[in-house]
């Protein structure tokens, strides 16, 4: 047969048995038909599944991807608000720990305000024993989840935790009890979004504010001061290890529970630091040698009065900061229960200690015993209105002093006088007859207080101390008299003592402080209580008031007071830095018999400015013209002090006499638009030529008629002086209205 006959007829495979239109011979067809394989088929085939696995697997990571991030999603935003809830705490104006309260839940979890508050020690270790690469990871560590996992799986125990700090934080902010993978691949989310969020140091913080350390104990500093009555600013090595050792297992190593676990846990984590080389084997040795304390501390009680005001008042601050002292604080309540122990039962003991610059309240003791309901302890005695004694005498010769009509070394009678139907007398029933005002304020002599007060004015004096920040509470309907000099009127210790600042101050008051403001700054406005000169005068005659026995003599000025009834005892005193007022009496109000201030309270008072730890500094200079002179090389008019009226009689000519106004008289000098018009001053007798003086300045010379008009310097007292040729004077005081 030929070659061309040999070749199938082009519709040979449509005609074959079995083949229909269309139908062809592929590979597979051939290579079953003759019984061989070719080269592309098995290619072909692995590259069609190999398709189909990479198709499914990438199907299944993005539905697994996307399911990640629905469930990433659906956590929501870090629950940061829970650090915030942190037990307030009040400080002293350095940021000491003065007292803190537990949260509403009972817990005591400190704020932790920066880690460089924590002793440097206790975070070596912390970090070598919890996260050495703390600062190298993003808040999961893969090196150390590796090593977790190979120790676990070749010990048969867990010997080192994977968790890093940060992923410990993101357990403490969501505390959850199951431990399962599910758990940690939440807490390791948690953890990088908290490293994207905060910084490392932030991190840390809330680690030192959150980490458990047994029972109600959250954070290194509740912890600290619980277990071993500090701060962890300086921490032992013994300390830094056994703190660092609780929070891992914190109820099974409770120091008042299980003490025994604790040390053995503690030691195990100084062996490990000698093995990574953090700490040397002789310290350790020594650390382990020390005992873990069994029984937890008090928390700090510090000034529980202002500590109670102050939270009452910012409850929403997780840190309250006080102008207090914490130093002073302590000394002087130690010194306050001491002595009230020592002057008998139920008697109670306030002190206020004040920086004269600033105003800002150094030491504020309420009470002898914050605890002590005998004393009642929780009623804050400097807050409590009582009758003053004799402690508001040294402002009525201020404003004598101020108002020019007496000198310190002007004279005096103290003998039996009445003013009106009031007949004062001396404490000790006897009359000392003529007496430099000096030594009449020196021995708080009474008669010529009230001689002083009543030519001052009881009302223009009321409203002098009120204008100074000293409110003066008297009984209703009831106006201010010539008994409010001997204590005829209430106050308390702490209006008192800002009253005392501002003779101290030279004349001006600045309002006291205790409760620092949030931003820092300082509003208060300065007061005025009285001129420089009359303040100078009035803290040298009180310098040289005879200290109480085995009391240095002239380093501190200060004033006693005894109310009426034994009732009350002051002693209020400032050097050149400090003021310091001391109450000492019942809560109640009962009479103690021999309660006497020079007794009960100066002995406290100078105990109280020796244990504040400074020396006495020296008072303030005297200011630009004032008169220091003996009482022989004063003016005419100063040498003796005479009530109004009874004036100095020169020769033959009648004694100078003011006319109008009269003293004490109110006057309508309004002019509209805010001016205010002249007042006429007309005067009787004295030698011409004749000066008037407003205030103390000079306004000018009476005319042939011995008139003359002078303008007020604006509402209010103003004080109107004439003066003679021959030095005679008298002085009236009128309001301005």
């Amino acid at each position: 047969m030929s070659e061309v006959n040999d070749r199938p007829s082009p519709h040979a495979r449509l005609s074959s048995p079995g083949l229909t239109r269309g139908s062809s011979f592929g590979p597979e067809r051939h290579a079953k038909m003759d019984g061989r394989v070719k080269p592309g088929h098995d290619v072909g085939r692995g590259r069609s599944i190999l398709k189909r696995v990479v198709l499914g697997a990438a199907m299944f990571a993005v539905i697994t991807t996307a399911a990640f991030a629905v469930w990433v999603y659906s956590l929501g935003p870090l629950p940061l608000d829970k650090a915030s809830i942190v037990s307030t705490t009040v400080v002293d104006r350095n940021g000491k720990l003065l007292r803190a309260y537990a949260m509403s839940d009972g817990r005591w979890r400190l704020p932790v305000t920066s880690s460089a508050s924590v002793d440097p020690g206790y975070l070596n270790i912390l970090l070598g024993y919890e996260d050495k690469r703390f600062y190298d990871h993003h808040g999961v560590d893969p090196l150390a989840l590796g090593r977790a996992a190979f120790q676990l799986v070749t010990r048969g125990q867990i010997v080192s935790g994977g968790s890093t700090i940060t992923m410990q934080v993101a357990r403490l902010l969501e505390p959850r009890r199951e431990r399962s993978v599910h758990a940690k691949i939440r807490q390791a989310v948690r953890a990088l979004q908290l490293e994207r969020q905060m910084s490392k140091e932030q991190i840390l913080d809330l680690y030192l504010t959150l980490a458990p350390f047994g029972g109600n104990l959250e954070g290194i500093r509740a912890a600290s001061i619980a277990y071993f009555g500090k701060e962890p600013k300086r921490l032992s090595l013994a300390e830094s290890a056994l703190l660092v050792a609780l929070p891992q297992s914190p109820e099974m190593r409770r120091l008042d529970r299980h003490p025994g676990n604790a040390r053995v846990a503690r030691d195990r984590v100084l062996e490990r630091m000698v093995g990574e080389g953090r700490v040397s084997e002789v310290d350790a040795t020594q650390a382990k040698s020390v005992g873990v304390p069994k029984l937890r501390k008090p928390m700090p009680i510090l000034a529980p009065h202002s500590a109670d005001q102050a939270a009452s008042l910012r409850n929403d601050e997780p840190i309250i900061k006080l102008s207090l002292d914490a130093g002073i604080q302590q000394a002087l309540e130690a010194l306050a229960r001491d002595r009230a122990a020592a002057l008998g039962n139920n008697i109670s003991i306030g002190i206020l200690a004040v920086d004269n610059e600033s105003g800002d309240i150094l030491a504020h003791v309420g009470s002898a015993d914050y605890f002590d309901d005998r004393r009642a302890g929780q009623v804050d005695m400097t807050r409590a209105v009582r009758s003053p004694g004799s402690t508001l005498k040294p402002f009525i010769y201020g404003v004598a002093f101020e108002d020019g009509f007496v000198h310190p070394e002007s004279l005096i009678e103290d003998r039996p006088a009445r003013f009106g139907a009031y007949a004062p007398e001396n404490f000790d029933m006897t009359f000392q007859g003529t007496v430099p005002v000096r030594k009449a304020l020196q021995l708080s002599l009474n008669v010529p207080a009230i001689a002083l007060l009543d030519r001052v004015g009881a009302s223009r004096f009321s409203s002098r101390l009120k204008q100074a920040g000293g409110s003066l509470v008297l009984p209703a309907g009831e106006a201010p008299g010539l008994a409010m000099g001997l204590g005829g009127v209430g106050v308390t210790l702490h209006d008192l003592v800002q009253l005392y600042t501002g003779v101290a101050r030279l004349g001006s008051v600045k309002p006291l402080r205790e409760l620092m403001q949030k931003n820092g700054g300082d509003d208060r406005e300065t007061l005025r209580l009285m001129e420089p000169v009359a303040a100078w005068q009035v803290g040298n005659v009180l310098l040289g008031t005879p200290p109480p026995e085995n009391a240095a003599h002239g380093r501190i000025a200060f004033k006693t007071g005894t109310s009426y009834g034994y009732r009350d005892a002051w002693s209020v005193g400032f050097d050149g830095r400090m003021t310091i007022g001391v109450w000492v009496g019942r809560p109640d109000g009962a009479p103690v018999p021999g309660l006497i201030g020079r007794i009960a309270a100066a002995p406290v008072l100078f105990d109280a400015f020796a244990r504040t730890g400074k020396l006495p500094a020296p008072l303030p200079r005297a200011p630009k013209g004032t008169l220091v002179a003996s009482n022989a090389k004063l003016p005419l008019p100063l040498r003796r002090y005479r009530p109004a009226g009874d004036l100095i009689r020169t020769g033959s000519e009648q004694a100078l006499h003011i006319q109008f106004p009269l003293n004490g008289s109110r006057i309508d000098a309004s002019g509209g638009e805010g001016q205010f018009s002249s007042v006429p001053v007309k005067v009787a007798g004295g030698v011409m030529p004749m000066t008037v003086l407003v205030n103390g300045m000079a306004a000018g010379e009476l005319d042939s008629r011995r008139q003359r008009l002078v303008d007020p310097p604006g509402p209010g007292f103003v004080r109107l002086t004439v003066m003679d040729a021959l030095g005679a004077a008298d002085t009236v005081v009128v309001r301005i209205q």
